[in-house]
C-alpha cells in the first residue's frame, strides 16, 4: 500500500493554539509536508470567514470543509457542496431549547447572528469566525437557510440534557454534536466530519485509504474512523484518544507539527 498523500486537520483545539493562532512550528511543518508531496487541508465547525486567514497563511489551494463539511469550498471562492439545516429541524430544535438559559447563535448566508455580543465565548468566536455578531432577539427568518445553530452555556449538565433531547427527536435528520463542552452545534445531516472528509477526499481525488486525519473532539471521531491514519491531540478527551491510532502532543505544544514529522512523514519514509 502506498503512503499517506493527504492530511485533513481540524482547526480549533488542533491546528491552532489556545489563542486561536497558528504557531511558526506548525506553519513550517505544513510546508515540509507539502514539500514531501503530501497534500494538506482543513475541516472545521468554523464558517468560511474564520477559515480563510488560516488558508491564506498556509496557502491551502485544495478544497476545505466549513461547518464540519456543510460547505466544501476553495480559497478562491468556489463552492462545491452546500448543505443547510432542514428548516423544520431548525425550528424544532429551537422549540426544544425553549427558554433555557443558553446563548443562541445562528450562522446563515456567511453571517453570524447572536442573542448577545458579550461574554468570553463571544470573544473566542470573534476570533474563530473572523467577524462580529449581529445581535437580535428573534432568529425565525434565518432558519430556512441556517448553516449552523449553536447553543452556548457553561452549564455542562444543561447542554448535555438539551443534546440528549434534540438527538432523540432529530438525530436522524441533523448532525447534533458538542464541538466543545460549552457548545451544542446543530448542522445539516451531511454536515459532519465523516461525510465531510469523504467529500474532501473525493474533491481532491485522493482516496481515504491514503489519507490521515487529526482532531481533538467528539465531532472529529467520524473522520478519524474513516481515515487510514487517525491522530488524536494530546489535549483531546480520553474517549477521543482511545479511538485514535496515534496520540500527538497538545495544541499548545505544536501537536500537529509533531504529528506531521513523527507520524506521517516518518511512515512515508521522510525524515524531517
Amino acid at each position: 500500500m502506498s503512503g499517506i498523500r493527504l492530511l485533513v486537520s481540524d482547526v480549533d483545539g488542533t491546528l491552532v493554539d489556545k489563542d486561536k493562532k497558528l504557531t511558526s512550528a506548525v506553519v513550517d511543518a505544513v510546508r515540509r509536508l507539502n514539500d514531501a508531496g503530501v497534500a494538506f487541508t482543513i475541516i472545521s465547525a468554523r464558517p468560511r470567514s474564520g477559515m480563510m486567514p488560516i488558508a491564506d497563511t498556509l496557502a491551502i489551494d485544495r478544497p476545505m470543509g466549513a461547518f464540519n463539511g456543510g460547505i466544501v469550498f476553495t480559497r478562491v471562492g468556489q463552492v462545491m457542496e452546500h448543505h443547510v439545516i432542514d428548516p423544520n429541524v431548525a425550528r424544532g430544535v429551537f422549540d426544544i431549547v425553549g427558554d433555557a438559559k443558553v446563548d443562541r447563535w445562528v450562522f446563515a448566508k456567511d453571517e453570524w447572528h447572536a442573542s448577545t455580543d458579550e461574554g468570553v465565548h463571544v470573544e473566542h468566536e470573534r476570533l474563530a469566525s473572523n467577524q462580529n455578531p449581529i445581535v437580535q432577539d428573534s432568529f425565525d427568518e434565518l432558519l430556512d437557510e441556517a448553516d449552523k445553530i449553536t447553543f452556548v452555556s457553561d452549564d455542562a449538565e444543561l447542554l448535555r440534557d438539551l443534546h440528549k433531547k434534540a438527538t432523540a427527536k432529530f438525530g436522524d435528520r441533523a448532525t447534533i454534536v458538542q464541538s466543545q463542552t460549552y457548545y451544542l452545534d446543530v448542522t445539516a445531516r451531511a454536515a459532519n466530519k465523516g461525510d465531510g472528509i469523504t467529500a474532501l477526499t473525493a474533491a481532491i481525488d485522493i482516496p481515504l485509504a491514503e489519507t490521515a486525519a487529526v482532531g481533538d473532539q467528539a465531532n472529529d471521531l467520524p473522520m478519524l474512523a474513516l481515515a487510514r491514519v487517525s491522530i488524536a491531540m494530546g489535549n483531546a478527551p480520553d474517549p477521543v484518544k482511545a479511538k485514535a491510532q496515534h496520540v500527538t502532543a497538545g495544541n499548545d505544544a505544536d501537536g500537529v507539527a509533531h504529528a506531521i514529522d513523527d507520524i506521517i512523514l516518518m511512515q512515508n519514509g521522510v525524515h524531517a
